[in-house]
Protein backbone atom coordinates (compact mmCIF):
# COMPACT_ATOMS: atom_id res chain seq x y z
CA UNK A 1 0.00 0.00 0.00
CA UNK A 2 3.05 2.25 0.00
CA UNK A 3 2.36 3.34 -3.60
CA UNK A 4 -1.06 4.56 -2.45
CA UNK A 5 0.09 6.47 0.62
CA UNK A 6 3.49 7.89 -0.35
CA UNK A 7 2.28 10.60 -2.78
CA UNK A 8 -0.08 12.08 -0.19
CA UNK A 9 2.69 12.40 2.37
CA UNK A 10 4.04 15.31 0.31
CA UNK A 11 2.61 18.69 1.36
CA UNK A 12 1.89 20.09 -2.11
CA UNK A 13 0.07 16.89 -3.11
CA UNK A 14 -2.01 17.13 0.06
CA UNK A 15 -2.99 20.69 -0.84
CA UNK A 16 -3.76 19.55 -4.39
CA UNK A 17 -6.02 16.83 -2.98
CA UNK A 18 -7.88 19.30 -0.78
CA UNK A 19 -8.13 21.79 -3.63
CA UNK A 20 -9.48 19.17 -6.02
CA UNK A 21 -11.93 17.96 -3.40
CA UNK A 22 -13.30 21.45 -2.79
CA UNK A 23 -13.60 22.05 -6.54
CA UNK A 24 -15.42 18.71 -6.86
CA UNK A 25 -17.95 19.74 -4.22
CA UNK A 26 -18.55 23.16 -5.79
CA UNK A 27 -18.88 21.65 -9.26
CA UNK A 28 -21.26 18.97 -7.98
CA UNK A 29 -23.66 21.67 -6.76
CA UNK A 30 -23.49 23.76 -9.93
CA UNK A 31 -22.84 20.99 -12.44
CA UNK A 32 -25.96 19.01 -11.56
CA UNK A 33 -28.13 21.89 -12.72
CA UNK A 34 -25.94 22.41 -15.79
CA UNK A 35 -26.52 18.78 -16.84
CA UNK A 36 -30.23 18.77 -15.98
CA UNK A 37 -30.88 21.97 -17.93
CA UNK A 38 -28.64 21.06 -20.88
CA UNK A 39 -26.33 24.03 -20.26
CA UNK A 40 -23.05 22.24 -20.98
CA UNK A 41 -22.23 24.42 -23.98
CA UNK A 42 -22.91 27.55 -21.92
CA UNK A 43 -20.64 26.26 -19.16
CA UNK A 44 -17.85 25.61 -21.64
CA UNK A 45 -18.31 29.03 -23.23
CA UNK A 46 -18.26 30.82 -19.88
CA UNK A 47 -15.17 28.97 -18.69
CA UNK A 48 -13.24 30.05 -21.79
CA UNK A 49 -14.95 33.43 -22.10
CA UNK A 50 -13.17 34.58 -18.95
CA UNK A 51 -9.89 34.89 -20.85
CA UNK A 52 -10.22 38.63 -21.74
CA UNK A 53 -10.81 39.56 -18.11
CA UNK A 54 -7.98 37.36 -16.88
CA UNK A 55 -5.64 38.70 -19.57
CA UNK A 56 -6.41 42.35 -18.78
CA UNK A 57 -6.03 41.76 -15.05
CA UNK A 58 -2.71 39.99 -15.61
CA UNK A 59 -1.29 42.69 -17.90
CA UNK A 60 -2.40 45.57 -15.66
CA UNK A 61 -1.45 43.89 -12.39
CA UNK A 62 -5.05 43.65 -11.24
CA UNK A 63 -6.87 40.91 -9.37
CA UNK A 64 -7.30 37.81 -11.55
CA UNK A 65 -10.46 36.68 -9.77
CA UNK A 66 -12.07 40.09 -10.26
CA UNK A 67 -11.13 40.13 -13.94
CA UNK A 68 -12.44 36.61 -14.43
CA UNK A 69 -15.66 37.42 -12.61
CA UNK A 70 -16.32 40.54 -14.67
CA UNK A 71 -15.65 38.71 -17.96
CA UNK A 72 -17.85 35.76 -16.96
CA UNK A 73 -20.59 38.15 -15.84
CA UNK A 74 -20.41 40.00 -19.16
CA UNK A 75 -20.62 36.66 -20.96
CA UNK A 76 -23.69 35.64 -18.96
CA UNK A 77 -25.42 38.98 -19.57
CA UNK A 78 -24.64 38.81 -23.27
CA UNK A 79 -26.03 35.30 -23.61
CA UNK A 80 -29.18 36.30 -21.71
CA UNK A 81 -29.72 39.40 -23.86
CA UNK A 82 -29.07 37.74 -27.21
CA UNK A 83 -30.98 34.60 -26.21
CA UNK A 84 -34.22 36.59 -26.03
CA UNK A 85 -34.13 37.20 -29.77
CA UNK A 86 -36.52 35.05 -31.79
CA UNK A 87 -34.34 35.17 -34.88
CA UNK A 88 -31.81 32.63 -33.64
CA UNK A 89 -31.45 30.07 -30.86
CA UNK A 90 -29.57 30.56 -27.62
CA UNK A 91 -26.86 28.19 -28.86
CA UNK A 92 -26.11 30.64 -31.66
CA UNK A 93 -25.71 33.48 -29.16
CA UNK A 94 -23.48 31.34 -26.97
CA UNK A 95 -21.33 30.33 -29.93
CA UNK A 96 -20.90 33.90 -31.14
CA UNK A 97 -19.96 35.22 -27.71
CA UNK A 98 -17.73 32.21 -27.05
CA UNK A 99 -15.64 32.81 -30.16
CA UNK A 100 -15.65 36.58 -29.72
CA UNK A 101 -14.54 36.51 -26.08
CA UNK A 102 -11.92 33.82 -26.65
CA UNK A 103 -10.49 35.62 -29.67
CA UNK A 104 -10.39 38.91 -27.76
CA UNK A 105 -8.58 37.21 -24.90
CA UNK A 106 -5.98 35.66 -27.18
CA UNK A 107 -5.36 39.04 -28.85
CA UNK A 108 -4.85 40.68 -25.46
CA UNK A 109 -2.59 37.92 -24.16
CA UNK A 110 -0.54 37.96 -27.38
CA UNK A 111 0.86 41.32 -26.31
CA UNK A 112 2.52 39.59 -23.38
CA UNK A 113 5.96 38.03 -23.82
CA UNK A 114 4.84 35.01 -21.81
CA UNK A 115 1.91 34.29 -24.15
CA UNK A 116 2.29 30.49 -24.29
CA UNK A 117 2.84 30.11 -20.56
CA UNK A 118 -0.11 32.37 -19.66
CA UNK A 119 -2.52 30.61 -21.99
CA UNK A 120 -1.38 27.16 -20.84
CA UNK A 121 -1.85 28.15 -17.22
CA UNK A 122 -5.33 29.47 -17.99
CA UNK A 123 -6.42 26.27 -19.74
CA UNK A 124 -4.75 23.65 -17.55
CA UNK A 125 -3.94 25.42 -14.30
CA UNK A 126 -1.51 23.91 -11.82
CA UNK A 127 -3.30 21.88 -9.21
CA UNK A 128 0.04 20.96 -7.63
CA UNK A 129 0.68 24.64 -6.89
CA UNK A 130 -2.41 25.14 -4.71
CA UNK A 131 -1.68 27.38 -1.72
CA UNK A 132 -3.33 27.66 1.65
CA UNK A 133 -4.93 30.94 0.56
CA UNK A 134 -6.47 29.19 -2.44
CA UNK A 135 -8.02 26.59 -0.17
CA UNK A 136 -9.60 29.33 1.96
CA UNK A 137 -11.08 30.97 -1.16
CA UNK A 138 -12.44 27.64 -2.37
CA UNK A 139 -13.92 26.96 1.06
CA UNK A 140 -15.69 30.34 1.02
CA UNK A 141 -16.94 29.71 -2.53
CA UNK A 142 -18.28 26.30 -1.45
CA UNK A 143 -20.18 27.88 1.44
CA UNK A 144 -21.78 30.47 -0.88
CA UNK A 145 -22.62 27.79 -3.47
CA UNK A 146 -24.26 25.66 -0.79
CA UNK A 147 -26.40 28.58 0.41
CA UNK A 148 -27.50 29.50 -3.14
CA UNK A 149 -28.29 25.85 -3.92
CA UNK A 150 -30.29 25.40 -0.74
CA UNK A 151 -32.39 28.56 -1.05
CA UNK A 152 -32.86 28.24 -4.81
CA UNK A 153 -33.50 24.50 -4.92
CA UNK A 154 -37.27 24.65 -5.43
CA UNK A 155 -37.04 27.34 -8.11
CA UNK A 156 -34.18 25.54 -9.86
CA UNK A 157 -36.16 22.30 -9.98
CA UNK A 158 -39.21 24.00 -11.47
CA UNK A 159 -37.05 25.92 -13.94
CA UNK A 160 -35.26 22.76 -15.06
CA UNK A 161 -38.38 20.76 -15.81
CA UNK A 162 -41.15 23.27 -16.56
CA UNK A 163 -40.46 27.03 -16.66
CA UNK A 164 -44.16 27.77 -17.20
CA UNK A 165 -45.05 25.97 -13.99
CA UNK A 166 -42.34 27.95 -12.21
CA UNK A 167 -43.96 31.19 -13.37
CA UNK A 168 -47.41 29.93 -12.35
CA UNK A 169 -46.16 29.09 -8.87
CA UNK A 170 -44.67 32.56 -8.53
CA UNK A 171 -41.08 31.26 -8.45
CA UNK A 172 -39.87 33.96 -10.86
CA UNK A 173 -38.05 31.83 -13.47
CA UNK A 174 -35.99 34.75 -14.80
CA UNK A 175 -34.62 35.45 -11.34
CA UNK A 176 -33.99 31.74 -10.84
CA UNK A 177 -32.15 31.60 -14.17
CA UNK A 178 -30.02 34.57 -13.12
CA UNK A 179 -29.23 32.91 -9.80
CA UNK A 180 -28.30 29.72 -11.63
CA UNK A 181 -25.94 31.66 -13.88
CA UNK A 182 -24.40 33.26 -10.79
CA UNK A 183 -23.89 29.79 -9.28
CA UNK A 184 -22.24 28.59 -12.48
CA UNK A 185 -20.06 31.70 -12.62
CA UNK A 186 -19.03 31.22 -8.99
CA UNK A 187 -18.00 27.61 -9.61
CA UNK A 188 -15.93 28.50 -12.66
CA UNK A 189 -14.31 31.69 -11.35
CA UNK A 190 -13.48 30.30 -7.91
CA UNK A 191 -11.80 27.23 -9.36
CA UNK A 192 -10.13 28.14 -12.66
CA UNK A 193 -7.06 29.91 -11.21
CA UNK A 194 -6.31 26.81 -9.15
CA UNK A 195 -6.98 23.98 -11.58
CA UNK A 196 -7.58 25.63 -14.98
CA UNK A 197 -10.68 25.75 -17.16
CA UNK A 198 -10.12 22.21 -18.49
CA UNK A 199 -10.40 20.60 -15.06
CA UNK A 200 -13.24 22.87 -13.95
CA UNK A 201 -15.33 21.96 -16.98
CA UNK A 202 -14.43 18.27 -16.65
CA UNK A 203 -15.59 18.16 -13.02
CA UNK A 204 -18.59 20.35 -13.81
CA UNK A 205 -20.05 17.95 -16.39
CA UNK A 206 -18.65 14.43 -16.09
CA UNK A 207 -19.43 13.51 -12.42
CA UNK A 208 -23.06 14.75 -12.44
CA UNK A 209 -23.69 13.05 -15.80
CA UNK A 210 -22.21 9.82 -14.44
CA UNK A 211 -24.23 10.05 -11.23
CA UNK A 212 -27.48 10.32 -13.19
CA UNK A 213 -27.09 6.68 -14.21
CA UNK A 214 -27.47 5.67 -10.56
CA UNK A 215 -29.79 8.24 -9.01
CA UNK A 216 -32.98 10.06 -9.95
CA UNK A 217 -33.39 12.45 -7.02
CA UNK A 218 -31.43 15.67 -7.38
CA UNK A 219 -29.79 15.64 -3.91
CA UNK A 220 -28.57 12.08 -4.56
CA UNK A 221 -27.22 13.11 -7.96
CA UNK A 222 -25.28 15.92 -6.28
CA UNK A 223 -23.95 13.54 -3.65
CA UNK A 224 -22.93 11.00 -6.29
CA UNK A 225 -21.28 13.74 -8.36
CA UNK A 226 -19.31 14.92 -5.34
CA UNK A 227 -18.12 11.38 -4.57
CA UNK A 228 -17.15 10.70 -8.19
CA UNK A 229 -15.33 14.03 -8.37
CA UNK A 230 -13.34 13.16 -5.25
CA UNK A 231 -12.52 9.72 -6.70
CA UNK A 232 -11.36 11.36 -9.94
CA UNK A 233 -9.19 13.81 -8.00
CA UNK A 234 -7.55 11.14 -5.85
CA UNK A 235 -7.05 8.70 -8.74
CA UNK A 236 -5.80 11.43 -11.05
CA UNK A 237 -3.20 12.59 -8.54
CA UNK A 238 -2.01 9.00 -8.02
CA UNK A 239 -1.71 8.37 -11.76
CA UNK A 240 0.03 11.69 -12.23
CA UNK A 241 2.52 10.98 -9.45
CA UNK A 242 3.48 7.50 -10.63
CA UNK A 243 3.07 8.10 -14.36
CA UNK A 244 4.61 11.54 -14.58
CA UNK A 245 1.57 13.02 -16.35
CA UNK A 246 0.01 16.48 -16.02
CA UNK A 247 -2.05 16.42 -12.83
CA UNK A 248 -4.97 18.63 -13.90
CA UNK A 249 -5.42 16.94 -17.27
CA UNK A 250 -5.17 13.51 -15.66
CA UNK A 251 -7.89 14.34 -13.13
CA UNK A 252 -10.15 15.59 -15.95
CA UNK A 253 -9.46 12.45 -18.00
CA UNK A 254 -10.30 10.19 -15.06
CA UNK A 255 -13.55 12.10 -14.50
CA UNK A 256 -14.57 11.55 -18.12
CA UNK A 257 -13.50 7.89 -17.92
CA UNK A 258 -15.72 7.41 -14.86
CA UNK A 259 -18.66 8.67 -16.91
CA UNK A 260 -18.10 6.05 -19.61
CA UNK A 261 -17.60 3.33 -16.98
CA UNK A 262 -20.90 4.35 -15.37
CA UNK A 263 -22.66 4.37 -18.75
CA UNK A 264 -21.32 0.93 -19.64
CA UNK A 265 -22.12 -0.52 -16.22
CA UNK A 266 -25.64 0.89 -16.33
CA UNK A 267 -26.18 -0.64 -19.76
CA UNK A 268 -24.95 -4.05 -18.61
CA UNK A 269 -27.18 -3.81 -15.54
CA UNK A 270 -30.20 -3.00 -17.69
CA UNK A 271 -29.41 -5.89 -20.03
CA UNK A 272 -29.13 -8.32 -17.11
CA UNK A 273 -32.39 -7.03 -15.68
CA UNK A 274 -34.22 -7.59 -18.95
CA UNK A 275 -32.72 -11.06 -19.30
CA UNK A 276 -33.79 -11.97 -15.76
CA UNK A 277 -37.30 -10.64 -16.40
CA UNK A 278 -37.67 -12.71 -19.59
CA UNK A 279 -36.43 -15.87 -17.86
CA UNK A 280 -38.90 -15.40 -15.00
CA UNK A 281 -41.76 -14.93 -17.48
CA UNK A 282 -40.85 -18.06 -19.44
CA UNK A 283 -40.35 -20.14 -16.28
CA UNK A 284 -43.78 -19.18 -14.96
Amino acid sequence: MEWLITPFEVSFVQRALWGGTLVSLICALAGTWVVLRGMAFLGDAMSHGMLPGVALASLTGGNLLLGAGLAAGAMALGVTALGRSRRFSQDTAIGLLFVGMLATGVIIVSHSRSFAVDLTGFLFGDVLAVRGQDLLQLGAALAVAAVVSAFGHRAFVALSFDPRTAATLGLRPRLAHAALLCLLTLAIVASFHVVGTLLVFGLLIAPPAAAMFWATRIPLIMLGAALLGCVATTSGLLISWHGGTAAGATIAAVAVALFFVSALTARVREHLRRTTTKESVYSS
